[in-house]
């Protein structure tokens, strides 16, 4: 403690603290929040360091008089307990003795088995007929815990223990919380650090909504998301806390294990995690409940008159803590104790084995319970988030991991190591079993400790982690229906953007009775760059407390209307926030037996790049909707510039297994697709989702083709056919905006060069290459079985000439199906930063437009000897190809 704040005179102290509690006796907490309050604005005050109170002392937030009783056997639990640990670290050490390279981790769970086992005891509701359950987001890398728990349970067995990390046989179990391997029991994929926080806060404000609108009934219902203090530093860990306050989110509760230790050694070192995180919290509007230390803590706090053990603690900063914990019961009353001849006089009477013993207060059952019980009951309509300290690796012994720096790392365990960490959990296995290896430790059916474990888990609904997968279809309208039917007739003269034309559909969607209401618009800031402002009235912008003021635009038919029972969730500018919202309405049908059909629209550029780490989690988590990138293309956004400049979109989407995506050009077939989706996804109810580009470019679009829909989902379909007997034959694959400069392309090399084109709109390269791809596998896995061939082959088997493919995405993009165009192929494509200017002038720079697809026409032809060199260079002239020109890629 800064010497400035050392106890000078107890008297006045004393004083100060009884007319506080006197005028909260008297008048009340309202008034001393504002007595406290004026005091802080008085001109004395402003030469104060107002940061300094912020923090707390370094202690526990409950104390020990105000402690509920604990509502269960601590003796019995702590057998569970034990056992739990002993087979956590079974699975890892069993697992590393077949391959070392499996790897996995100890000490994480051992660090917060007992905030685990105080929830799974006592808290974590579990779905059941009469409630819908908790919501727990499980820290990534204590999945071996929580698998020993379900193993005791009885819900998983020796064999997928012992294929931990192995699953490739399907009897193994994954390394991580993944609900895509386990779809029955992990609900949330947390071990992207940072992920699981910002995902718990969008989930818990899910829950309000649907609240709100009254999908559910208003319940007891809590959202956990436990974490780790390095994962803190993460930018999505702490960067939605405002969020959980404003939408006062009292569902909401943080379990932060702060063992001081990030992967590769203390989280702060020469200062304090938990006072950050605290002030951290604090501004953010939640309630901060500290658990410092344990029980036998509290004996040596009440004999300390002169306050001199806060003090000490206080003083001490994160590498101490950790070192105290690394070396023995000596060294803590040299180093700790033995900083004030006061404080080694008062632990004189304890042994060197009694001060190690002392608990930090995350490994203290009745204090976590105190902290626990305090959260789920102070509905105060704040988040509240545990500061929970403890030691990594704790029981494993320093000599072998615990608060040692490679913790993280430790995977074995030697023979020796065992037999003192069976000793410290005091289990009944002999040496001869431990010299053979490590047994998993099982408890009879018939004992108390598994009577005990499932009479609770009985008495909090059942047995979690656990996930939905029973979930009713939709009925989802159809291709010819209201909503659709306008898309499919053409815009004649008039010009329009499929952007717009995704707004109508929307809209009209929201409209339909039988889904209508199930729709959830999100979008970060930018609903009337995309055309959205008319929805704004239609559905209402969700707020939690409805619309408290007269919006500036109140006289306007698109006026900024908020609404307790809006269904338009607009996020403000937060891409990460916006992502997280659409994973929890995409997995509502999992996790609330609701289901919703939420479509994130987003500028393009802003999507996939910024929040790819998402985007991969919610295909692991088998979320479902639609993310629309509006805006998209590098030219067609024109006047951005290089940071706005979607080129790489697709590529990054299908890297993602069950993510399904499409470039459409016209009104129709962006219908086609949405209607597809909806089908697939809410009536056949196929866990995947999809990704679809909209542009911001006005053109006409023609009346859909008939029979065109089964290509237009598989990837390609053909819109004009080669016309005429010319020898000189071309093929034109293109999609987006840049399709209509590919039809003009045809009208160019037809009316000037005597060339005939087929015309292709490829809604979908991705599609078609993943489905010729597996082609391809099970050819080579059974060459006799017939089987029918990929689409792409199909359709073009008759095609003659050249092939060129040209879109407005990077030509690695068109590049992935070179292998299965029968004749040559040439690609066009925006490699390279993207600029600001005319859509003119940078589809000529980055040398897709009409006339640069008509040169690599003309040139294919000249390779295959088809025209003459001669025919090639006065093409080219006519055309405006210059041979100078730098490219678009190293300019």
């Amino acid at each position: 403690m800064n010497k400035i704040l050392e106890e000078v005179d107890k008297e006045e102290t004393r004083e100060w603290l009884d007319a506080l509690e006197s005028v909260i006796r008297v008048e009340g907490v309202a008034r001393a929040e504002y007595i406290i309050r004026q005091l802080l604005e008085s001109d004395g005050a402003s030469k104060i360091n107002k940061a300094l109170l912020i923090n707390s002392p370094h202690s526990n937030t409950i104390p020990k008089s105000e402690e509920p009783d604990y509502p269960g056997d601590l003796l019995i639990e702590k057998k569970i307990r034990s056992a739990i640990r002993w087979n956590g670290i079974a699975m890892v050490v069993r697992a590393n003795s077949v391959d070392k390279s499996l790897g996995g981790h100890l000490a994480s769970y051992m660090s917060s088995a007992t905030l685990y086992e105080v929830g799974f005891n006592h808290y974590f509701k579990a779905p059941s007929l009469d409630a819908p359950g908790d919501l727990v987001y499980f820290q990534g890398h204590i999945a071996p815990g929580i698998y020993a728990r379900s193993f005791l349970e009885g819900r998983l067995t020796i064999e997928q223990l012992d294929n931990f990390r192995q699953e490739v046989t399907n009897r193994g179990l994954p390394s991580y919380p993944h609900p895509y391997l386990m779809p029955d029991y992990w609900q949330f994929s947390t071990v992207s650090m940072g992920l699981g926080p910002i995902q718990a806060i969008y989930q818990a404000r899910l829950l309000k909504y649907l609240e709100n609108r009254n999908f559910v009934e208003s319940a007891a219902r809590n959202v956990w998301a436990f974490l780790g203090d390095g994962e803190c530093d993460e930018v999505e860990t702490l960067g939605a806390l405002n969020l959980a306050s404003r939408e006062k989110l009292d569902n909401l509760i943080f379990v932060i294990n702060c063992n001081l230790q990030r992967l590769d050694g203390p989280v702060r070192g020469n200062s304090r995690v938990m006072d950050e995180l605290e002030s951290s919290f604090l501004g953010a509007g939640w309630n901060v409940i500290k658990v410092v230390w344990g029980s036998n803590w509290d004996p040596l706090f009440e004999s300390d008159e002169n306050g001199l053990l806060q003090q000490c603690m206080n003083e001490t900063v994160d590498g101490e803590y950790q070192n105290f914990r690394a070396q023995d019961g000596g060294y803590i009353r040299e180093k700790f104790f033995g900083k004030y001849p006061e404080l080694l006089e008062l632990v004189s009477h304890m042994s060197d084995e009694d001060i190690y013993s002392l608990k930090r207060g995350g490994h203290d059952s009745v204090k976590i319970n105190a902290a626990y019980s305090r959260a789920v009951n102070k509905k105060n309509g704040r988040p509240t988030v545990i500061l929970a300290h403890t030691v990594k690796g704790y029981a494993m012994g320093s000599e072998h991991g615990e608060a040692d720096m490679e913790a993280h790392n430790i995977k074995t365990m030697n023979s020796e190591a065992l037999k003192q960490l069976r000793d410290r959990l005091s289990l009944p296995i002999s040496d001869d079993e431990l010299d053979k290896g490590m047994p998993y430790y099982s408890l009879e059916e018939s004992s108390e400790e598994i009577k005990y474990l499932h009479d609770r888990r009985e008495k909090l609904g059942g047995y979690l982690p656990q996930r939905n997968t029973d979930v009713d279809s939709l009925p989802i309208p159809e291709l010819n229906s209201k909503v659709f039917q306008s898309q499919l007739k053409g815009t004649g003269s008039r010009k329009v953007s499929t952007t717009m034309s995704f707004v109508r559909i929307l809209s009209g969607l929201a409209k339909e009775k039988r889904v209508g209401e199930r729709v959830v618009p999100i979008v970060p800031d930018e609903a009337r760059t995309f055309g959205m402002e008319g929805m704004f009235r239609q559905l209402g912008i969700y707020a939690s407390e409805g619309q408290k003021y007269e919006p500036a635009d109140v006289g306007q038919i698109m006026y900024y209307k908020e609404d307790k029972k809006g269904q338009i969730l607009e996020e403000g500018i937060t891409e990460a926030g916006s992502m997280s919202s659409w994973i929890a309405a995409g997995t509502s049908h999992a996790n609330h037996a609701v289901t919703l059909i939420p479509f994130y629209v987003f500028y393009a550029m802003f999507g996939l790049q910024r929040i790819g780490d998402l985007a991969w989690a919610a295909g692991d988590m088998l979320t479902k909707g639609f993310l629309i990138a509006g805006t998209a293309g590098r030219t067609t956004i024109n006047g951005e510039g290089l940071q706005h400049q979607d080129g790489s979109s697709h590529i990054q989407a299908t890297q993602i297994p069950n993510c399904k995506t499409y470039d459409p050009t016209f009104n129709y077939e962006l219908a086609v697709i949405i209607q597809n989706g909806l089908k697939r996804m809410y009536q056949e109810n196929i866990n995947e989702f999809y990704y679809i580009t909209v542009m911001n470019e006005n053109y006409e679009h023609p009346e859909m083709p008939e029979g065109c829909e089964m290509g237009i989902m598989k990837g390609m379909y053909r819109i004009k056919k080669h016309e005429g007997e010319s020898r000189l034959k071309a093929n034109l694959l293109s999609s987006g905006t840049i399709l209509n400069e590919a039809i003009a392309a045809s009208l160019v090399l037809k009316n000037d060069f005597d060339i005939e084109s087929n015309v292709w709109s490829v809604t979908s390269f991705n599609e078609l290459r993943r489905e010729a791809q597996e082609y391809d596998r099970q050819v080579m896995r059974d060459a006799d079985c017939p089987k029918s061939k990929p689409w792409i082959v199909e359709v073009l088997k008759d095609a003659e000439g050249v092939f060129v493919a040209a879109t407005d995405y990077t030509k690695m993009y068109v590049d992935q199906v070179r292998k299965w165009i029968p004749d040559d192929y040439y690609v066009l494509g925006t490699d390279g930063f993207g600029r600001s200017d005319r859509r003119e002038a940078l589809r000529h720079f980055f040398e897709i437009d009409r006339y640069h697809i008509s040169a690599a026409v003309i040139f294919g032809l000249y390779n295959k000897g088809e025209v003459t060199k001669e025919f090639l260079e006065t093409a080219y002239g006519i055309l405006g190809i210059s041979k100078e020109k730098i490219s678009p890629v190293i300019s």
